[in-house]
């Protein structure tokens, strides 16, 4: 498992085996608040040595909408 997704697990506190593109920000299991939100730009910043918009970051719904972004921002 890559950092990233421990990192997202730990951020959610759930079990890492959890964590996949598909999985939901705003669901049962996860708060997609502020907190989560600054802890995922650090969390990217130290994975990936990117940086990345926090408003285009709150309007991710799922961790493969993040990817895309980090994917995104790492073209510069």
């Amino acid at each position: 498992m890559s950092k990233f997704y421990e990192g997202m697990a730990e951020i959610f506190e759930v079990d890492p085996a959890r964590i996949n593109p598909e999985f939901e920000l705003n669901s049962a299991e996860a708060q997609w608040d502020s907190l989560a939100l600054v802890s995922t730009i650090a969390l990217v910043d130290d994975c990936y040595n990117v940086m990345l918009d926090g408003s285009a970051l709150a309007a991710c719904t799922t961790i493969a909408d993040i990817e895309a972004l980090i994917a995104q921002a790492a073209k510069g």
